[in-house]
C-alpha cells in the first residue's frame, strides 16, 4: 500500500512538472469537428491522432498519411484588432504546398463594421497552393498579398500566422526537404554598445554612406508599373497623377537602438529618453519618410496600428502598436536633410529580433479601385547592420547544439511569455493606469465624506459633470475601457476552463476597474461604477443634461410600470449566462443588446444597424434619463446581484421621507426611490443628489423648518437682549446724574 502510494504521488509530480514547464494542450483537437479533412488535404478521408512531439494531426488516406493539419495559433502569434487570437486551419503535404485553409475562430470587429464573413474566408481559402518552400527562400515574400478593403490588419495577421506556422511546421517535419534551424555552437555575433562618451557622434553622409541608414525611393512611374505588372485591371485604370519622375515616396531606415546610429541621428537627450523607453532585449528603428505617399497613413490612429508598415526578419514578423510609436521633431546631424515624417517604432522582446541579422522593412502600397474598394502592391526595404557595429564573441566551451523548441507545444499560452507579456502592457500604460488611480482615489475619498462634500450644491453638480466628462472622454473614448457583461460571462468561463491571472492583467484600464467595482460593491453596492465610472451611462447622463438645457421634456414613467419594467435587464443577464455556459461565442454574439462597443469602443464606426440602436437608445434617454441603464442593462443587472452582499448602507433618510415629502423621489435621476421614500440599493446610481437634498435649507422640509425654528429662536434671544440692554442703559443714565 505504502509503494503503491509512493509511485502515485510520483507520478503526480512528473505530470504536474511536465504540465508546467515543457507541454501544453494543443488548440488543434477543439477545431477539427468544424472542418472537412477533405477540403484541408484533398484526397483525405479522416483524421490521425494527434502527434506528440508536435501540434499537427496526420490526414490520412486508407490508413497512410498523406498530409498534414495544423492550427496557426498553435505555432505564431495570431492577435488582430480585438486582441484576440485568429484561429485558421492550414492543410499541407509531404512537399510542403498548403493544400487547403480554413478560417475557424475569430473575434475581429471586421464583421461587424459591414465587411461580410464570407469575403475574409474567401481570403483564406486563395492560400490553398502556397508554396512554403519558396517563402522560406525569399522570407516570406513570394506570394502576393489579396487585402480586403477595410480589414488590412485583419488579412496581413493571417497572412503572417499562415507563412510563419507553415515554415515552423515544414521545417520540423522536414517537409519538401526544409531543415529545421539548430543553434550551434559556433561563434555568434553581438553588438556593440559602448555607453556614455565613448559612443561616437558621426554624420549624416557617413551613415548613409555604410548602409547604417538605408534607403527606399520609388517614384511615380515605377509604382505606377508595379500595378501594371500586378495585372489588377481595376489599378491600372486609375494611374497615379504626376509626372513619372516626381518622387512617391523616399523611405530611410535606421537602427537607432545601436548607440552611434542613435546618438547621431536622435541628439543627446533624445538618445537617453530612448534608452529610457526601451525595456530589456528591446530594439528600436527611425523611419523617415517624405514624398506623396506616407508609410503611416491616417488609419492607424483608429485602430492603434500601423497597417502600412512591418518589420521581417526570418521567419519572423512585427506590427508596430501606437504604444510602440514615438515621433521625432527634428533630426540631430546638420547634414540631414528635411523629411515631412520622423518617427521611432519600439520592437518588442517577444518577437526575438536579433540586431546583428538582415532584415526588412515592408511597405504596403495602396490605390483606390473604387468607393471603398482597394488594391495593394508591397516594397521591400532591406536593412544590414555594417559590420563596424558587431563583434564575434567566442563560442561557450561548454555549449552543445540546442534541439529546436517543438513548435507548437507552448506557442500560445506559455505562463512566463505571458507574464512578461502583461508586466510589459502595465509599463506601457503606466500613464493611464495613474490617472485612473488617482480619479478611483478622489471619488472614494468623495463616498467617505459624503456628508461634508454635499453640503455645498453646486460643488457637488460641477465636480459630477467634470468627473462624468472625464469618465467618457478618458476613460472610454481615449483609453477604452468600457467594462462588459462580456467580461463577466468571460471569467466564469475561464473559471471553468483553467483560470489564469494573466489573461485577466493583459488590459490594465480593465483589470484596474474590475478591482474597484469589487471594492465598491461591498461598501455601496452597484451604484458606485454605473454612476460615475460607465463611460456610457457618463454619455446618456451628459446628453441627457444638454437636452435639460435646450428645455427637452422629460417624461417621468408611471412607478407601476417602471416597477415591472426593472425586472428585464435581470432576464437579460440570467439569458446571457444560461448561453454562455453552452457557447461563449454565442453569448458574446448577443450581448450586442450593450451598445457600448458601438458607443464607446468603435465611436459609432460600425454598420448602421448597430449605430441606429445606439442612437436610439440614446435618443430615448433624452426624455427618460438613463434610459438604458434602468431596464435593459445586463451589465447592471450582473452588478445588483453580489451588491446586495454590501456591508453599509451611507445614505441617510428622515422619518419624513415618502410621507409627506417625495421631493428626493421626484427628482432621482433613475427613480431608484419607492413612493414610502425608501431607497432600493439595487437600482440606485449614487449619484448623491439625495444627500444635497438631504442637507439642503431650502429644498427639504425637514431642514427648512428646522432652520426656521433655530431663526425664531435667535430671534427671540436677539429681542430679549434689546429689552436688556435698554434697561441697563437707563440705569446707568439714572447714576449718572
Amino acid at each position: 500500500m505504502h509503494k503503491s502510494s509512493t509511485s502515485l504521488l510520483l507520478a503526480l509530480v512528473v505530470l504536474l512538472a511536465f504540465s508546467r514547464f515543457g507541454y501544453c494542450e494543443p488548440l488543434v483537437g477543439k477545431f477539427l469537428d468544424k472542418v472537412d479533412v477533405s477540403e484541408l488535404v484533398p484526397g483525405a478521408d479522416r483524421f490521425g491522432t494527434i502527434r506528440g512531439d508536435i501540434a499537427v494531426v496526420p490526414a490520412l488516406k486508407g490508413g497512410e498519411t498523406i498530409g498534414h493539419v495544423f492550427l496557426t495559433s498553435d505555432f505564431v502569434t495570431t492577435t488582430g484588432y480585438s486582441g484576440k487570437p485568429i484561429h485558421v486551419v492550414v492543410g499541407v503535404d509531404e512537399n510542403a504546398k498548403v493544400t487547403g485553409v480554413k478560417l475557424v475562430k475569430h473575434s475581429e470587429p471586421i464583421v461587424l463594421i459591414g465587411i461580410p464573413d464570407s469575403k475574409i474566408q474567401a481570403v483564406t481559402e486563395k492560400y490553398a497552393g502556397l508554396d512554403l518552400i519558396k517563402e522560406a527562400e525569399s522570407g516570406g515574400s513570394a506570394h502576393d498579398l489579396d487585402i480586403v478593403s477595410g480589414a488590412t490588419v485583419t488579412i496581413m495577421v493571417i497572412d503572417d500566422s499562415i507563412v510563419r506556422a507553415g515554415l515552423k511546421v515544414a521545417r520540423q517535419l522536414g517537409l519538401g526537404g526544409l531543415k529545421a534551424e539548430l543553434q550551434t555552437s559556433g561563434p555568434r555575433k553581438e553588438l556593440l554598445r559602448p555607453v556614455g562618451d565613448d559612443v561616437p557622434i558621426s554624420n549624416w553622409k557617413t551613415l548613409t554612406g555604410d548602409g547604417s541608414v538605408r534607403t527606399l525611393r520609388l517614384d511615380i512611374g515605377q509604382v505606377n508599373q508595379a500595378f501594371i505588372d500586378s495585372g489588377d485591371q481595376r489599378a491600372i485604370k486609375r494611374p497615379e497623377k504626376g509626372n513619372p519622375e516626381n518622387t512617391f515616396i523616399e523611405m530611410h531606415v535606421g537602427l537607432v537602438s545601436v548607440p552611434e546610429i542613435g546618438r547621431t541621428l536622435l541628439g543627446d537627450d533624445e538618445y537617453n529618453n530612448l534608452l529610457e523607453w526601451l525595456g530589456k532585449d528591446e530594439e528600436a528603428i527611425l523611419v523617415l519618410g517624405r514624398g506623396k505617399y506616407s508609410f503611416k497613413g491616417s488609419g492607424y490612429v483608429r485602430g492603434g496600428i500601423f497597417d502600412r508598415i512591418q518589420l521581417i526578419q526570418g521567419d519572423a514578423a512585427a506590427r508596430f502598436f501606437d504604444k510602440q510609436h514615438r515621433r521625432l521633431g527634428r533630426l540631430a546631424p546638420k547634414d540631414a536633410p528635411t523629411f515631412t515624417e520622423l518617427d521611432i517604432f519600439k520592437i518588442p522582446a517577444k518577437t526575438e529580433f536579433v540586431p546583428t541579422s538582415p532584415f526588412r522593412l515592408q511597405l504596403l502600397v495602396q490605390r483606390s479601385v473604387g468607393a471603398i474598394d482597394k488594391s495593394f502592391i508591397t516594397f521591400d526595404l532591406g536593412y544590414r547592420l555594417p559590420d563596424r557595429f558587431v563583434t564575434t564573441a567566442a563560442p561557450d566551451p561548454g555549449a552543445t547544439p540546442e534541439t529546436p523548441q517543438v513548435a507548437g507545444e507552448i506557442a500560445s499560452s506559455d505562463p512566463d511569455e505571458l507574464s512578461h507579456l502583461w508586466k510589459r502592457i502595465w509599463v506601457q500604460k503606466q500613464v493611464e493606469v495613474g490617472l485612473l488611480a488617482a480619479a478611483i482615489v478622489i471619488l472614494t475619498g468623495v463616498f467617505f465624506f459624503q456628508m461634508q462634500f454635499t453640503r455645498y450644491e453646486r460643488l457637488t453638480y460641477w465636480f459630477r459633470i467634470g468627473f462624468l466628462t472625464f469618465t467618457l472622454f478618458v476613460l472610454g473614448w481615449y483609453g477604452n475601457a468600457q467594462l462588459s457583461v462580456v467580461n463577466i460571462l468571460a471569467f466564469f468561463s475561464a473559471a471553468m476552463a483553467g483560470f489564469s491571472w494573466s489573461a485577466f492583467l493583459m488590459d490594465p484600464l480593465i483589470f484596474v476597474l474590475w478591482f474597484s467595482v469589487a471594492a465598491s460593491l461591498l461598501y455601496w453596492g452597484r451604484g458606485v461604477f454605473c454612476g460615475w465610472l460607465c463611460p456610457f451611462g457618463a454619455l446618456q447622463e451628459l446628453t441627457n443634461k444638454i437636452a435639460r438645457f435646450f428645455k427637452v421634456p422629460q417624461f417621468r414613467v408611471p412607478w407601476g410600470l417602471h416597477e415591472r419594467l426593472w425586472p428585464i435587464k435581470y432576464m437579460v443577464f440570467l439569458g446571457l449566462f444560461g448561453l454562455s455556459l453552452y457557447s461563449l461565442e454565442l453569448a458574446e454574439r448577443y450581448a450586442e443588446i450593450e451598445p457600448f462597443k458601438t458607443a464607446i469602443i468603435l465611436k459609432f464606426d460600425r454598420s448602421w444597424p448597430y449605430v441606429l440602436f445606439a442612437v436610439a437608445l440614446l435618443g430615448v434617454g433624452l426624455f427618460v434619463e438613463r434610459f438604458y441603464c434602468r431596464y435593459l442593462c445586463p451589465l447592471g443587472a450582473a452588478l445588483a446581484i453580489p451588491g446586495r452582499l454590501r456591508l453599509f448602507d451611507w445614505l441617510k433618510r428622515y422619518k419624513e421621507c415618502g410621507d409627506p415629502c417625495t421631493r428626493c423621489a421626484r427628482e432621482c435621476m433613475v427613480q431608484a426611490i419607492h413612493p414610502e421614500g425608501n431607497i432600493n440599493p439595487h437600482e440606485c446610481h449614487q449619484c448623491l443628489h439625495c444627500q444635497v437634498l438631504y442637507q439642503s435649507s431650502t429644498k427639504c422640509p425637514v431642514c427648512v423648518i428646522s432652520a426656521e425654528k433655530r431663526a425664531k429662536f435667535r430671534g427671540k434671544n436677539r429681542i430679549t437682549g434689546e429689552k436688556a440692554g435698554a434697561e441697563v442703559a437707563v440705569k446707568l443714565s439714572t447714576l449718572a446724574d
